[in-house]
């Protein structure tokens, strides 16, 4: 996505030595810190003129990327048949089931709910899961006389010709598969394709979904984040941070553009726990916060603490009745200004020098 931002990282789960050095250089390189120093078990009588407590926490690995706040992506929608459009909803409108999505000729077309599109005429007689589908919409539409099943029988025809009339259609009892379009729900008119004059038969509208959403793409190298149903927060302009979910991931390839080659993405719809938290919001940027790892009750110190060994790797400077002594630790996790230790003697409390 074009205003896709470079990711912000609080934290990084490192497994493995040769993982450990490499981070832990690139820390102490950023810290101003030496990246050979002090040997493990070398003792001094000076104490640090700071220092700071080994504490028993939970480290939080997250990582930022933009997205955009919008309604998802569109779907054009193209017309059938000759006639004249007439009418086109304004941009913005929401479409429901029974309304008129636009018109031609004068009369509408209709949008009802369902995953089938309508591919052929329906007439009394007609067997199928389309005519069922039909049948669902009519009688959520207050029609009735008829049973919902999956046979057009003249019941079916009877209550169809209620609803022509109340469209103000003449009342055949037969439904072209151009009179109606359907969608998996309410839409939304996004963009007008063409304007009343223009011929019915090509694109007329583009339309999303009603719900606004979050959509970004990531990187393959961040599949690990692209999880359905993880939990998400999305900050929007205004300050506020709004708590979601990864509601589906689709995976896309992105076309070349440029020097540009073509690339693989995942793009991820995010949807608000709250419906509401997003309404009135449209077409802008927001920051969304994944969470990439965990670790519950470890042993962090700030990793201003980590001192680099002469004998390669890392470790503290321990404070002890008035000496010191410096103890060779394994890093994990980094995470807001904390890395998780592990090593002999430390412990919960355990006071550990600041360099300065």
């Amino acid at each position: 996505m074009s205003n896709r931002r470079r990711r912000g990282r609080t934290g990084r789960v490192i497994f493995g030595v040769a993982a450990v050095a490499a981070v832990g250089a690139a820390a102490a390189a950023g810290l101003g810190l030496p990246e050979r120093g002090s040997d493990a078990g070398t003792s001094s009588g000076s104490a640090p003129a700071k220092t700071a407590q080994v504490t028993r926490q939970t480290l939080v690995d997250t990582e930022n990327h933009d997205g955009k706040l919008g309604h998802g992506d569109s779907r054009t929608l193209t017309g059938r048949g000759a006639g004249t459009l007439t009418e086109v909803p304004a941009v913005g409108t929401t479409v429901q089931r029974g309304q008129a999505l636009y018109r031609t000729d004068d009369t509408p077309i209709i949008l009802l709910y369902g995953v089938l599109p309508s591919y052929r005429t329906l007439t009394a007689g007609a067997e199928g899961a389309d005519v069922k589908q039909l049948e669902e919409n009519l009688a959520a539409l207050g029609y009735t006389g008829f049973t919902v099943d999956d046979e057009y029988s003249s019941a079916t025809a009877s209550a169809v010709r209620k609803w022509q009339g109340d469209l103000g259609l003449t009342r055949t009892g037969t439904v072209e598969s151009g009179r109606i379009v359907y969608a998996t729900g309410p839409v939304r008119v996004d963009e007008h394709k063409a304007e009343a004059g223009d011929p019915s038969g090509g694109a007329i509208l583009a339309y999303t979904s009603t719900t606004p959403v979050v959509t970004l793409d990531l990187d393959t190298d961040d599949q690990r984040l692209a999880k359905s149903g993880s939990a998400v927060a999305a900050k929007l302009p205004d300050g506020r941070s709004v708590p979601g979910k990864i509601a589906a991931v689709q995976t896309v390839i992105k076309p070349a553009e440029g020097n540009d080659p073509a690339a693989t993405k995942y793009r991820l719809t995010i949807t608000p726990d709250d419906a509401k938290a997003f309404d009135g919001l449209d077409q802008m940027t927001v920051t969304v916060t994944f969470t990439a790892g965990r670790r519950e009750n470890v042993l962090a110190v700030p990793v201003q603490a980590l001192l680099a060994l002469a004998e390669g790797g890392y470790g503290v400077q321990v404070v002890e009745n008035g000496t010191t002594r410096v103890v060779a630790v394994k890093l994990g996790m980094f995470a807001a200004g904390k890395v998780e230790v592990a090593g002999d003697g430390i412990a919960a409390g355990t006071v550990v020098g600041m360099p300065g």
